[in-house]
């Protein structure tokens, strides 16, 4: 016979509490009071001049400093990218002149300071006071007066983009090193040629890795083009210290060149999160249809 179990003698489920985060709280309190505490200073101290903060913070000088900024961020950026992909490619060579020098490159740049960089090309003319192109030993095909050539602003793409150059290098070459050998081999197999193949299958699978890094290195190199101030360039920060010279205040002219940095940094950051998200999305896309692709193999 079957055994008759009444509903009174049932075991009842178990109660649910929601797992209580009584530590999480306290510092969740801590850190309000500790913002509030910051904006209250802020605000309430008088040191800070907000007065001359609004006056300075859209003012020609400030802005045409920013898009100085702006101009030597894209353009050293891009010398950057353009340069580390040769290099990369020249590191990843069979060739052991191409690999030892764009070792050297890379191991140069990376290792000296990038303001010492920086300096150094702005002096280039006390040691090459002319540039002259030619054969060694013969005479040059043509010379130019180095002082001529090597302006404030080029001196400062130069020592910017060739040491973002090394940096540069590394990453996409970590994104080459990415993409399966076997793939290169089945393109080759295919009688694709090895431009073909770089630029069909591997190039698109390493900028996946590639691009979160770049990215991040583009807000840095806003960040870095501050220290052209030391070469008379009217940059963001330079032309903020040109006006504080005047009118001895510092605190709110720093502070202005503070905010337009964190504005476009912001801008940028808000750029990388949606070309993460899209990588995301692509990568996410493409994996289901190679599993099915596997299974029917």
């Amino acid at each position: 016979m079957t055994p008759i179990i009444s509903e009174t003698t049932a075991a009842a489920p178990a109660a649910v509490h929601p797992l209580r985060h009584r530590w999480r709280w306290i510092a969740v309190v801590i850190a309000i009071v500790i913002i509030a505490q910051v904006v209250v200073s802020m605000v309430t101290n008088e040191a800070f001049r907000w007065a001359t903060f609004l006056e300075y913070l859209f003012s020609p000088p400030i802005l045409s400093g920013l898009l100085i900024t702006l101009t030597l961020t894209a353009v050293s950026m891009a010398l950057g990218i353009v340069l580390g992909t040769v290099i990369a490619v020249w590191r990843m060579s069979t060739n052991p002149v191409l690999s030892g020098f764009a070792w050297f490159f890379a191991w140069l740049f990376r290792g000296v300071p990038t303001l010492v960089q920086l300096v150094f090309f702005y002096n280039l003319a006390a040691l090459y006071p002319q540039i002259s192109i030619g054969i060694p030993f013969l005479e040059p095909f043509a010379s130019w007066d180095t002082n001529t050539i090597i302006t404030p602003m080029l001196a400062a793409i130069l020592g910017l983009g060739l040491n973002e150059a090394a940096y540069m290098s590394e990453i996409i070459r970590g994104g080459l090193m990415s993409v399966p050998r076997g793939q290169i081999e089945a393109a080759r197999g295919l009688g694709m040629s090895p431009w073909l193949t770089f630029r069909r299958i591997v190039m698109p699978q390493a900028t996946r890795i590639i691009i979160p890094a770049t990215s991040s290195q583009v807000i840095g190199m806003l960040k870095y083009t501050s220290l052209v101030s030391v070469l008379s360039i009217g940059d963001l920060l330079y032309n903020a210290e040109q006006i504080f010279s005047r009118n001895f205040q510092p605190i709110p002219l720093l502070m202005v060149a503070s905010v337009w940095y964190l504005v476009c940094t912001s801008i940028l950051m808000i750029g990388q999160h949606f070309i993460e998200r899209r990588i995301n999305r692509s990568m996410l896309a493409t994996t289901p249809a190679r599993a099915t692709s596997e299974e029917k193999a």
